[in-house]
């Protein structure tokens, strides 16, 4: 049994079970054993964390054993490592695709300016439209789904994080 504040968080924006269950992504009945002290794992307590837009670290109560801090601490460290990753391997996509762009920019100018072929800045327009709704897609379909699972605890870059000003 774990002393939590998740009632008393919730208590505290005046919401309801039901409101906390749908803001954090977890059942009812999730919500009933946190407040009621059973243990949980450590992507719901990330969820419902989210949810109040607090660290993990404050849906519990303070205790006096050391090694449940280390607990905490842990879990903290293993977020911010998880967010690290996810964000570095976004970061190579985007990198990627725009190395892409700028190299077949270049080699485009050059073929331009050697045979005078105008038309080929249309392939790069082609590219630079084409290449970012291709993007868009392989971002939401098949990447993102795929950091998801491999580090549950991160966030993509484009939704709101707790430490993060909005």
């Amino acid at each position: 049994m774990n002393e939590t504040r998740i009632s008393t968080l919730r208590r505290e924006r005046g919401w309801t079970q039901e409101r906390l269950a749908e803001h954090s992504g977890v059942t009812v009945r999730t919500i009933q054993r946190l407040e009621r002290g059973d243990d949980a794992s450590l992507e719901t307590l990330t969820l419902v964390a989210r949810a109040f837009d607090v660290p993990v670290r404050d849906l519990f109560e303070t205790v006096e054993k050391p090694e449940f801090g280390e607990a905490v601490d842990g879990l903290d460290a293993r977020t911010e490592r998880e967010q690290q990753q996810r964000d570095r391997a976004t970061r190579s996509w985007r990198s990627l695709y725009v190395g892409i762009g700028v190299v077949l920019a270049m080699g485009i100018t050059v073929v331009v300016a050697m045979t005078g072929l105008g038309q080929l800045y249309l392939a790069l327009g082609a590219y630079w439209a084409g290449g970012a709704l291709l993007g868009r897609w392989l971002m939401d379909a098949v990447i993102e789904p795929r950091l998801d699972e491999r580090y549950p605890l991160s966030r993509s870059s484009r939704e709101p994080r707790a430490d993060r000003p909005r």
